[in-house]
């Protein structure tokens, strides 16, 4: 309103609270419910924008007239200059976020990578090719990319217990119409469905985050070396033990000072036969 009456817009045109009221009601609705992810912004990310446009916009208007005297100008000829910057400094920062986010969480994609080649090393995976292989995943179930990775149809994405204690995802029926059947053992509430776990001792492959902290369902997997090989490792930020500034935004040379780093682990069992280790240079 205040822009408006320095301004002096018209009241033909169209009202600013009309036009941002579609992302505060977005916001309103989604941000007030119990369970909150990113993707529920996906929708309103142009709106972000958009708004950023003409907030920007607004205040190219304000500084051109309360800083310019002159009346025979646009508002912009002595204004371009906050776009500039503005432009800079986003497009700066939006790197530094981007470098921060690979830097930090590359390693679960890397170590996909590394299982869908394993059939390809049979130095490291000893079973024949007509052998079922059960790759287990515990508290990484959530950080598991997508069955494209898996080497061929041989090869299954099991969950092992955990502290987690909602329902994880199940695999679709077989058959060309599994898409179609309503699954058993599912329910409505995200509630623990023991169904979805095997033992561990049925693991041939684990991914797993070696964190300090252990439980009797979180165990540190990779320290176990009689039972567990490590195959291929790759570095993985500790949010809980990094700057939340540094851990969001890589700034080179500085980052790597109050930031901290675990293995995020591929590990064969040793009921088979031992593979050669390998670290990943990333």
């Amino acid at each position: 309103m205040a822009v408006k009456y320095k301004l002096q817009q018209t009241e033909k045109d169209i009202p600013l609270w009309l036009i941002t009221a579609p992302m505060y009601l977005w916001i309103l609705i989604f941000f007030t419910r119990p369970h909150k992810e990113e993707r529920f912004l996906f929708p309103i990310y142009p709106l972000f924008c958009m708004y950023g446009a003409l907030t920007l916009d607004h205040v190219q208007k304000m500084y051109a007239y309360f800083f310019t005297r002159r009346t025979a100008h646009h508002y912009g000829d002595s204004s371009g200059w906050l776009a500039v910057v503005t432009l800079l400094v986003s497009s700066v920062v939006s790197m530094s976020r981007i470098a921060a986010l690979y830097q930090g969480y590359h390693a679960p994609l890397d170590i996909y990578v590394e299982v869908s080649n394993l059939p390809s090393d049979p130095a490291v995976h000893t079973l024949g090719l007509d052998k079922d292989v059960n790759l287990c995943v515990g508290k990484e179930w959530y950080r598991y990319s997508s069955s494209f990775f898996l080497p061929n149809e041989k090869w299954h994405l099991q969950f092992i217990k955990s502290e987690f204690k909602g329902q994880l995802p199940k695999q679709y029926s077989p058959g060309s119409f599994g898409t179609r059947l309503i699954p058993s053992h599912m329910n409505d509430k995200n509630k623990e469905e023991p169904s979805r776990y095997i033992n561990v001792t049925r693991c041939h492959y684990l991914v797993d985050l070696d964190l300090p902290q252990e439980s009797e369902f979180q165990p540190r997997y990779s320290q176990n070396t009689k039972e567990w090989k490590i195959l291929a490792t790759v570095k993985f930020l500790d949010a809980s033990r990094s700057s939340s500034i540094f851990r969001a935004f890589y700034i080179p040379f500085v980052s790597h000072r109050y930031t901290t780093y675990v293995n995020y682990n591929l590990l064969k069992t040793t009921r088979t036969k031992r593979g050669q280790s390998r670290k990943l240079q990333m």
